[in-house]
C-alpha cells in the first residue's frame, strides 16, 4: 500500500465518481479503478458499493478515509518541510571566547533577518570543547581561534586577532622598550584555562623559549583575567579585542613582544563529512564577508 493509493482513494472519496477524480488526478479510469480494487484486495474489505454508473461509500470506506486523509496530510506536511529545511530547519553553531562576544551576535542577527524561520542555537565554549563537539556532530559549524588540531576537521580562514602582554599600570615591565618572552619569566601568570585557544598558542610560545609557564591564576572568563591584572595580581597575554578599551582608558598597559607578533588566524570549521546545505555554505560566505572588516 503506497501513498499514491490513499491519494486516489481520497478523490474517488471526495468526488464519489471513479470518471471525475481520474480527470482530476490526470489518470485513465482503469488505472483508478485498478488501484481502488488493490486497496480492497489488500484489506479484504469493500470501499464503495457500485450499483450501476453510481458509487457510493461504505463503512469501512469511511473509516478507512479518516485514516487516509491524516497519513497524507502528514506525509505531505514532511515533504514540505523537508523540501523547504534550509530556511525552516535547524543551525547549530559553536563558538570560541572571543569569537562569540566580539563576532557572533552581529553574525547571528544578520542570517536571522535573512533566515527568520531558521532555528539557529549557538553555544560559547573553548577550543578543544568545539573540536569534540564538531567530531561528535553536536555542533555544525564552529568559530576557532588558532590552530585547528584534531584530524576530520576541515578549517577555513576569515579573519586574523593578536594576543598582547597585558600589564597592570606602572608595572615596570612597562618602562621597558623592548619585552622578550624571558622577561615575563619572574612575573606571576594569569592565564586562561587549558582547552582555550590562547593557553595552546601560549604554551606553544613557552614551549619553542625554554620557558615553564606555571599561571598562579587560570580562568575561563577574560574578565576575571582583566581584573586581576588590574589588580596587580600578576600579568597576561589576551586577544587584542578583550583589552584595547582598557588599554585606552589607561587602565591596563598593552604591549606587543619583540620575538613574536602573537598572530592568529580565526577559523569557521566543520567536519569533512559534514553535508554542507545551501543555508549552511550561505552561513560560511556571510562569515567570510563578515571576517574582512573585523
Amino acid at each position: 500500500m503506497t501513498i499514491r493509493h490513499m491519494k486516489i482513494f481520497l478523490q474517488v472519496y471526495a468526488l464519489e465518481s471513479i470518471t471525475r477524480a481520474a480527470e482530476i488526478l490526470n489518470m485513465t479510469q482503469p488505472a483508478v479503478t485498478r488501484a481502488i480494487q488493490e486497496m480492497e484486495h489488500y484489506y479484504g474489505v469493500c470501499l464503495f458499493e457500485r450499483i450501476g454508473h453510481r458509487l457510493s461509500r461504505m463503512a469501512a470506506g469511511e473509516e478507512f478515509y479518516a485514516h487516509a486523509l491524516h497519513i497524507v496530510e502528514a506525509f505531505d506536511r514532511m515533504e514540505k518541510e523537508l523540501r523547504d529545511w534550509d530556511e525552516i530547519g535547524r543551525t547549530r553553531i559553536g563558538a570560541t571566547n572571543t569569537l562569540g562576544c566580539f563576532f557572533l551576535p552581529e553574525l547571528l542577527l544578520q542570517f536571522r533577518k535573512q533566515y527568520p524561520k531558521l532555528e539557529i542555537i549557538s553555544t560559547v565554549t573553548n577550543a578543544d570543547m568545539l573540536q569534540n563537539g564538531l567530531l561528535d556532530n553536536q555542533y555544525d559549524l564552529a568559530l576557532i581561534e588558532g590552530n585547528v588540531s584534531v584530524q576530520k576537521l576541515h578549517a577555513q580562514p576569515f579573519a586574523t586577532d593578536k594576543l598582547l602582554l597585558v600589564l597592570p599600570p606602572g608595572h615596570e615591565l612597562a618602562e621597558k622598550e623592548k619585552i622578550c618572552l624571558s622577561d615575563v619569566e619572574k612575573y606571576p601568570l594569569l592565564l586562561r584555562e587549558k582547552g582555550s585557544t590562547t593557553r595552546s598558542l601560549l604554551e606553544h610560545f613557552f614551549f619553542l623559549h625554554h620557558i615553564e609557564a606555571s599561571p598562579v591564576m587560570e580562568s575561563c572568563n577574560p574578565q576575571a583575567l582583566i581584573k586581576a591584572v588590574q589588580c596587580g595580581l600578576g600579568i597576561s597575554f589576551l586577544p587584542e579585542r578583550w583589552v584595547r578599551e582598557q588599554g585606552d582608558e589607561g587602565s591596563l598597559v598593552l604591549r606587543e613582544m619583540e620575538e613574536e607578533g602573537f598572530q592568529r588566524e580565526n577559523y569557521v570549521v566543520w567536519h569533512e563529512n559534514k553535508f554542507l546545505s545551501k543555508t549552511m555554505k550561505m552561513f560560511i560566505e556571510i562569515i567570510k564577508e563578515k571576517g574582512q572588516g573585523y
